[in-house]
């Protein structure tokens, strides 16, 4: 599909709305994004890279920002407690931030590699089922435990990496809203949980988007621009917007948004 210059200012405006939307809650640039690209008239394989490429430049950029912002503390020196504890043979990061980011990578790529061999073997609808009810359900429990602090549970992050991460590689979606909805249930802070996942599935998305790039070759570059010119624009924003926004709000509205796309997938595979 040919992109005329009003189509192009349109889809970068679309973009920087999207990720406005997930650098600020942690979730919906894809699950918007790409739907809406493909209403519009453009192929999926043309689709696809663009949106990874806007989520991975918006992504890293919003990462930045959250940092700058003290939403989130990156310190990705090698913590010296660890390397004595594994006599030099391990690396993990010193910040606690630099940790959660460093595991949902780590955890990404085995999660999606899984997910991606087990795609050809999952039935349609029993994938968006199990995808919506997780969803719902981690909603639901944030929500309820919106109130609850206490210590980070490595076990529970880990879990949450591996399970997000293979609803990515199995459906391309599912990722934001269990990552971040998923740090908040094992102990995270609101606002470090959206940090966190922005930069995490901004390079997850490096991984991905060079994969198209190696497999396919010709990139739709005009269409990856626009996306990622929206994401740039919209990322300092979203990372504002997070510091201002009360942390037991911020849970709030990302347990009912989280609801919401849970709901909205189960009604998709069943009612429409």
């Amino acid at each position: 599909m040919e992109i005329t210059v009003a189509l192009f200012i349109a889809v970068a405006l679309i973009s920087l709305l999207c990720e406005y939307m997930d650098a600020s809650l942690g979730m919906g640039y894809g699950t918007t994004l790409t739907p809406v690209l493909l209403i519009i008239g453009f192929a999926p394989l043309e689709v696809v890279p663009a949106v990874l490429l806007g989520q991975l430049t918006g992504g890293l950029i919003g990462g930045i920002a959250h940092h700058r912002l003290g939403n989130i503390r990156l310190d990705f020196r090698r913590d010296e407690q660890i390397k004595r504890r594994l006599r030099g043979m391990g690396y993990l990061p010193r910040s606690v931030d630099s940790k959660v980011i460093f595991i949902l990578v780590m955890c990404g790529v085995v999660g999606a590699l899984v997910g991606i061999y087990s795609a050809v073997n999952i039935p349609k609808v029993a994938l968006e089922t199990y995808i919506g009810a997780m969803v719902l359900i981690i909603g639901i429990v944030i929500i309820l435990r919106r109130r609850r602090t206490g210590a980070i549970s490595w076990k529970g992050l880990i879990s949450v990496g591996i399970v997000s991460s293979f609803n990515k590689g199995i459906s391309g979606g599912g990722y934001g809203p269990l990552v971040t909805g998923g740090q908040i249930i094992s102990g995270g802070e609101a606002r470090s949980s959206v940090g966190n996942t922005t930069l995490a599935e901004a390079m997850v998305c490096i991984v991905a988007f060079l994969g198209y790039l190696f497999l396919k070759g010709d990139i739709y570059w005009t269409l990856a621009a626009a996306t990622s010119i929206g994401s740039i624009t919209a990322a300092p924003f979203a990372a504002a917007t997070v510091k201002k926004i009360n942390s037991d709000k911020l849970k709030i509205i990302i347990g009912f948004i989280t609801i919401i796309l849970g709901t909205v997938t189960l009604l998709k595979t069943y009612v429409f």
